[in-house]
């Protein structure tokens, strides 16, 4: 069998490294003059980037910076519905934001708005900041009364 092959023995094939053919060497070797660009024109000269629309509006300034707009007076209300007030207040009585925020059901110093998904059979005298109709109809059903903040 043939001897090992050592990494320090390898070579790369004979003729497969060209050094490197530098252009722009005055006009005695090939490749000097202009170089291999041609004549005249933009990439005869100094290279532009990709972006660069000859003079025109470029795309990524022609479109908006920022998608849409954020409304500063827009309300989004931590919403719980009544099904989740009945597990949480089994027994009934006066609700406000404070107790149920206090149960973890909604997050604090957010305005709550309730929704009529579930059943209610207990008592609930609700004060929260908004009330869904079906919510309303809901707990009037059960006995109980909704007071908005």
């Amino acid at each position: 069998m043939s001897e090992i092959i050592k990494l320090h023995d390898l070579r790369p094939a004979k003729g497969a490294n060209k050094p490197k053919h530098r252009v722009g060497r005055g006009e005695a070797g090939k490749g000097g003059k202009t170089a291999g660009r041609g004549t005249k024109g933009t990439s005869a000269r100094k290279q532009v980037s990709a972006a660069f629309e000859g003079g025109q509006m470029p795309l990524h300034m022609r479109l908006p910076k920022l998608k849409g707009f954020k409304n500063p007076n827009k309300v989004v209300f931590q919403v719980i519905n009544v099904a989740d007030l009945e597990k949480a207040f089994p027994e009934g009585g006066d609700i406000a934001v404070s107790d149920i925020v206090a149960k973890g059901l909604v997050r604090a110093k957010q305005p709550v708005k309730v929704l009529g998904n579930g059943d209610l059979s207990v008592k609930l005298n609700i004060t929260a900041d908004k009330f869904s109709k079906s919510a309303v109809e809901k707990i009037e059903a059960a006995g109980g009364t909704a007071t908005q903040a």
